[in-house]
């Protein structure tokens, strides 16, 4: 079992740099792939990245590449989520995901834990 909270989201406005940070409780977390998602209004949640077990690996939505950065800290079981250069339609809800496999994956349903979500908002 792995909880999971998010922090770190506010109102910004456009260009500036924010960074989310996911907490997680539990002996496995260095045993799942984390993952960060978004879900803006009348939109499905999408994929924004994702950190192999050990962080070496990370991977990106086209929309977020080289501008966010994942990563995480197994020993203090957090992940953080580095954005940069946002833009407005960076505007959304941010979930922290853990999915119990050793293949990342950019699918929602294949995730098991879920964070409440953090609200990022940028201005133009």
């Amino acid at each position: 079992q792995v909880q999971l909270v998010e922090s770190g989201g506010g109102l910004v406005q456009a260009g500036v740099s924010l960074r989310l940070s996911c907490a997680a409780s539990g002996r496995t977390f260095s045993r799942h792939v984390m993952g960060w998602f978004r879900q803006a209004p009348g939109k499905e949640r999408e994929f924004v990245a994702a950190a192999s077990w050990g962080g070496r690996y990370t991977y990106y939505a086209d929309s977020v590449k080289g501008r966010f950065t994942i990563s995480r800290d197994n020993a203090k079981n957090t992940v953080d989520l580095q954005m940069n250069s946002l833009k407005p339609e960076d505007t959304a809800v941010y979930y922290c995901a853990a999915a119990n496999t050793y293949s990342y994956t950019t699918t929602p349903a294949l995730y098991d834990y879920w964070g409440q979500g953090t609200q990022v908002t940028v201005s133009s």
